[in-house]
């Protein structure tokens, strides 16, 4: 919403009560210079048994008051003579007239009389003094905040997640034994299988047909993995025509002694595993021996491999290389794609997925309910309120009334944000018996809403106290707000929060509209609300 919905202008007055009592005041001086210092001086004379209370706060704008002294007393006889100083001054050039002051005296109210202050610029010799152009606007740095917390533990998380996917996945895992026996040559695990065998109890405790099982399966093993793909599966019978049909067709030299000598084995191991044959221990052993020695003659019996099979044999392995590598990245994929499916459906049953989805794309009005607020003093009596960011002053245009001494307003937002923040002042010189018009000052609201724009306003009204115990009244309620598109319209809250200082001469005001659809903006104007307090100076 604009800035022009962030300042309205409201109404004030003065309470005077008629007194007979014997109160005078003076100021030292009635010409200074911008910045130096009157001093208001306040005399009472009183009986001993008045309860007397002077002025406190800024009552006497349009001057400021720097300093507050301490009351001195004199007794005469059954009364009191009490003198009450203030230390003011004024930064602007001009006329001014310092208003009446109200003074307690009992049950009773007397009020000063006005005085004129004539305030002169300082003269500069720029002969002397070289004038310099203002220098601009800086920007300060933001205070330290936590945000390395959050950073660290998404760096720490992510090393975890990458090195859990590291150790499980691309990690060079120790081979175990078998698996390290499976990369050996055929030759080699045949050898090795021997010496296995050796090291078993299977003759020691005459256990003949697990050990002729062993014997002829390393001695088919080896020839199923360089002879005859179907050795294991094979009869005897089948096997020993196939060795012979290669050695016939000269596609491996072994000779008819190296054949008959694995067909005798293979023929014993059979009566043994199904005839129930015993043969002698040391039979077994030069058995043993025998298929040693085959296995070295089939080995030399089988052709070198040509340049055509071993490039085979390259690209054969590249591709499983490269099939391993395919592998390990779609699994890599799937498991970081389902490591972040579950981080997110776990904070988002914590925290509630809109909030989890607006954290990681990122959502301004989020971002300011989260960020660093600010919590400032506006205005001359203070308004103390905590925003997500710094208001700034607005500069207000005249206003045709004689009665508004001074206007100051700071204000957030415009129609492009989600919401708008105003904090404005308004000190009055009205004539004395006048009274605020509150109806007035809400309608004026309402009537200012109106010409920027607002539409269907619908309107309530309550009181409100601020948490430091200031009494005030809430304008409250919904309506339709324009945008920064001509004829569009969104709909959204508006409150507006008036408050009349204790001398009844300054009006202070806090305005908040805001888009009603965002949770998150509805939460940042609930925490501003909270934070309203209206500051005594002398704090």
């Amino acid at each position: 919403m604009s800035k022009q919905l962030t300042v309205l202008t409201v109404c004030c007055f003065f309470l005077t009560i008629a007194s007979n009592a014997q109160v005078t005041s003076s100021i030292d001086t009635t010409k200074i210079k911008i910045g130096e210092q009157i001093t208001y001086k306040i005399q009472v004379e009183a009986d001993t048994t008045d309860l007397v209370v002077f002025p406190e706060g800024q009552t006497f704008m349009p001057l400021e008051m720097i300093e507050s002294y301490k009351v001195d007393t004199t007794k005469n006889n059954a009364r009191f003579k009490l003198i009450k100083k203030y230390g003011l001054t004024q930064f602007d050039s001009g006329s001014y007239m310092i208003p009446k002051q109200k003074v307690v005296i009992g049950t009773k109210t007397v009020f000063t009389d006005s005085l004129n202050v004539e305030v002169f610029s300082v003269a500069v010799d720029t002969t002397k003094q070289n004038l310099y152009d203002i220098k601009p606007l800086i920007e300060v740095e933001k205070g330290a905040s936590n945000w390395w917390i959050y950073l660290l533990i998404a760096l720490v998380s992510l090393g975890l997640i990458g090195f859990l996917l590291y150790w499980f996945i691309w990690r060079k895992k120790p081979l175990t034994e078998e698996e390290e026996i499976a990369m050996l040559p055929p030759y080699d695990r045949a050898k090795l299988a021997l010496k296995k065998l050796d090291e078993s109890n299977y003759l020691q405790r005459s256990e003949l047909k697990d050990y002729y099982s062993e014997l002829t399966f390393i001695i088919r093993k080896y020839l199923d993995e360089k002879v005859y793909d179907r050795a294991l599966e094979s009869t005897t019978d089948e096997l020993v025509d196939r060795l012979n049909m290669l050695k016939d067709a000269s596609q491996i030299e072994l000779s008819q002694t190296d054949i008959d000598n694995i067909e005798t084995i293979l023929k014993r191991a059979d009566l043994v595993k199904f005839a129930k044959s015993a043969p002698d221990i040391e039979l077994a052993r030069i058995d043993r021996d025998t298929i040693d020695v085959e296995i070295d003659q089939v080995k030399e019996a089988l052709p070198e491999p040509t340049e055509e099979e071993k490039l085979l044999n390259k690209q054969y392995k590249e591709e499983q290389d490269r099939k391993k590598k395919r592998e390990k990245i779609i699994l890599t994929v799937c498991a970081s794609i389902l490591i972040l499916v579950a981080t997110y459906v776990g904070f988002g049953l914590k925290y509630g997925f809109k909030y989890v989805a607006d954290t990681i794309i990122g959502n301004e009005t989020k971002e300011l309910l989260e960020g660093d607020w600010v919590k400032s003093d506006y205005g001359v009596p203070p308004i103390m309120i905590s925003t997500p960011v710094v208001l700034e002053r607005i500069e207000l245009q005249a206003i045709d009334t004689i009665q508004q001494v001074k206007r100051t307003a700071f204000g957030y937002g415009d129609l492009d944000s989600a919401f708008n923040i105003g904090v404005g002042t308004t000190q009055y010189n009205l004539p004395e018996g006048e009274e605020i018009d509150i109806n007035g000052a809400v309608e004026e609201t309402i009537k200012s809403l109106e010409n920027n724009g607002a539409r269907n306003l619908l309107v309530k009204q309550e009181q409100f106290i601020t948490p430091n115990a200031a009494e005030g009244l809430k304008v409250f309620g919904t309506g339709e707000f324009p945008t920064d598109v001509k004829d569009q319209y969104r709909s959204g809250e508006y409150l507006i929060l008036i408050f009349v200082a204790d001398d009844k001469s300054v009006m202070q005001k806090v305005a908040l509209i805001w888009n009603n659809e965002d949770e998150y903006t509805n939460q940042i104007m609930d925490r501003i609300l909270n934070s309203v307090e209206l500051k005594k100076v002398e704090e």
